[in-house]
């Protein structure tokens, strides 16, 4: 039961993500406004720059998904450790650009502490 919280939470966080990302490569024009950035102009050029963040959030949820299937509980804490970046970096991309600042606490930020307390309960550092 002590892993298996952080783990479905882990799993939830991958799914979760690779969704975001699939919505990035298919629709980004249509996702691109949930980040918390004024929406670029809807043409070809912009659909191509928001797409490399599609390929980015699917590959990031993918690793931990892979992590969980052929790696212990706690390299699948370090991976979440380490993608904690991603989000955090989102977060401030947000900020220092203008963006809405409930979005970038609300979205990333969340995103980015609920990743830090389950990769730390994985490697039972908490």
């Amino acid at each position: 039961m002590h892993n298996t919280i952080p783990l479905i939470l882990a799993a939830l966080l991958a799914v979760g993500i690779i969704v975001i990302g699939c919505f990035y490569l298919v629709s980004p024009e249509r996702i691109s406004g949930t980040f918390g950035l004024k929406p670029p102009a809807p043409n070809a050029d912009t659909r191509a720059w928001l797409r490399p963040k599609g390929i980015r959030d699917v590959a990031a949820g993918l690793v931990v998904l892979t992590m969980m299937l052929t790696a212990d509980r706690r390299l699948v804490g370090i991976v979440l450790l380490v993608e904690a970046i991603i989000p955090f970096g989102d977060m401030f991309i947000n900020l220092a650009s203008g963006g809405r600042k409930a979005t970038a606490f609300s979205v990333h930020g969340v995103t980015c502490a609920v990743m830090l307390v389950v990769g730390l309960l994985l490697i039972q550092a908490i």
